[in-house]
This record gives structure tokens, C-alpha cells and sequence, in this order.
């Protein structure tokens, strides 16, 4: 039997059509985008195995999870899969979304809008390092918005966990039949969404750990660009070390 291929492949097409597709909505606008303006604004968080003090281990939970993330796994795959091309850099990352309900399939483009790899200070004077990225909604998608998906660490306490931030609103959908289904069901999708994708995500790190794993090498890993960077933060890892 003939082996399948990639769905990177077979969703070239698509993946190409959204190439240079605008968003469905005006990011820098973001400060307007709150529940008083109509906008649903949500946050979800799962905790992941401590680690000891200091930077993320180099097998931890913290980088298992952004394994994780950066491969896009964690979704539940009954309801979305994200395609893109492996060899892309993430900061420049193209992703068609194929969503699945009942009998239908929908297929959707989302950008990356940009990766954070930064230590920020906390209010109580500690420091955490964290890892994630966004993406947001292209033309043709039936919600407009962003969802953050960032892994912290607690360089004080060692403390590891997974945040999903998002703000959306139902975007322009001219078919009525998709009209009415969306409006029923899809504020119950979108919670499941984030439901199952951080319990997904909490499960594959714990997976990680109990068997054992190895980072890739730098020249098999996908290529990162951070776009949301704090100013030294090699620095300051190795001042926290």
C-alpha cells in the first residue's frame, strides 16, 4: 500500500493561497478588544511538572513543552489540525486550521503574529522565563482574533505551567446554513478547544518526561526568530544560573 503523503502536501494548495492573505481584523487595535467593546477575552492554564530553581532544565518540563507547542500537537486532533511546512521558520509560520464538526470539515488560515523567548521580572521581584507564540485569524476565517500559547517558568520556585490568552469575536460568514451552525456551536467548540489543548499538552509533557527525550540538534530544529525578545535575556540566564 502506497505510503500517504504528507498533509503538507496534499494542503499545498491552500497553504499557498494563504501566503499573502491579510487578517480578518487590525492588530494593533488590541487594547479595544475587551469584553466591554464585545469581544470574548479568555485565559486557560494547566500546571506542569516543577523543575528545581533556576533556568529551564534542558530536559524538563519547560522545554518538553515547547517541543510540544512548537510542533503544534497539542490540539485535539477530532476538532483541529494545524498544516504547515515543517521547514518553515516559526516566526514566519502559514498555518491552515482544518476544524471538523459532525459530518463537516472547515478549512481556515491563520500567522503567526510573533514569538516571545524572554525572561520578564514579576511584581514580587522574582524572574520567569518564558517561551510561546501567537497566531491570528486570516481573511475567510469564521472567528477574528488572536490565541497566545506560552510556557512559563518560575526562576525562583521552579514552577512550570502552560497559559492560553485569546480574544475573538465571530467574524463575517455569508453563508447563513454556516451562519446559524456557528452561532449555536461555536462558542461550546471554542471552549473545547482549550480545554482538551491543555490537558493535550500536559499529557504529552508528562509522556516526554516518563520515557526519556532529547532536544534536536540546531540544525534539525526548526528555526525560531523572536520577535517579542527582552534585551539580554542570554544575559540574564546566565545570571540566574
Amino acid at each position: 500500500m502506497p505510503k500517504q503523503p504528507p498533509l503538507y502536501e496534499l494542503q499545498k494548495r491552500r497553504l499557498d493561497s494563504y501566503a499573502q492573505a491579510g487578517y480578518n481584523f487590525d492588530p494593533d487595535q488590541a487594547d479595544d478588544y475587551t469584553a466591554a467593546n464585545g469581544w470574548r477575552v479568555d485565559d486557560y492554564e494547566t500546571e506542569l511538572p516543577a523543575e528545581t530553581p533556576g533556568p529551564a532544565e534542558a530536559h524538563g518540563s519547560w522545554a518538553a513543552a515547547r517541543e510540544v507547542l512548537r510542533n503544534y500537537t497539542f490540539p485535539p486532533p477530532g476538532l483541529i489540525t494545524g498544516i504547515f511546512l515543517p521547514d518553515q521558520p516559526l516566526d514566519k509560520r502559514v498555518m491552515v486550521l482544518r476544524g471538523q464538526f459532525l459530518l463537516f470539515t472547515f478549512w481556515f488560515g491563520v500567522r503567526i503574529g510573533g514569538v516571545t523567548d524572554e525572561i520578564r521580572t514579576l511584581p514580587d521581584g522574582s524572574r520567569e522565563q518564558v517561551w510561546g507564540y501567537n497566531y491570528r485569524t486570516l481573511e475567510g476565517h469564521f472567528e477574528r482574533g488572536q490565541i497566545e500559547f506560552m510556557v512559563h517558568k518560575n526562576l525562583t520556585t521552579g514552577r512550570v505551567w502552560f497559559h492560553i490568552h485569546a480574544y475573538s469575536q465571530t467574524g463575517r460568514i455569508s453563508n447563513p446554513f454556516y451562519w446559524l451552525g456557528f452561532k449555536l456551536f461555536g462558542r461550546m467548540l471554542q471552549k473545547r478547544f482549550s480545554n482538551e489543548s491543555v490537558r493535550r499538552l500536559r499529557e504529552q509533557v508528562e509522556e516526554m518526561l516518563r520515557k526519556g527525550w532529547a532536544t534536536p540538534d540546531a540544525e534539525q530544529a526548526p528555526p525560531v526568530q523572536a520577535v517579542s525578545a527582552a534585551a539580554g535575556a542570554r544575559e540574564q540566564l546566565d545570571e540566574a544560573a
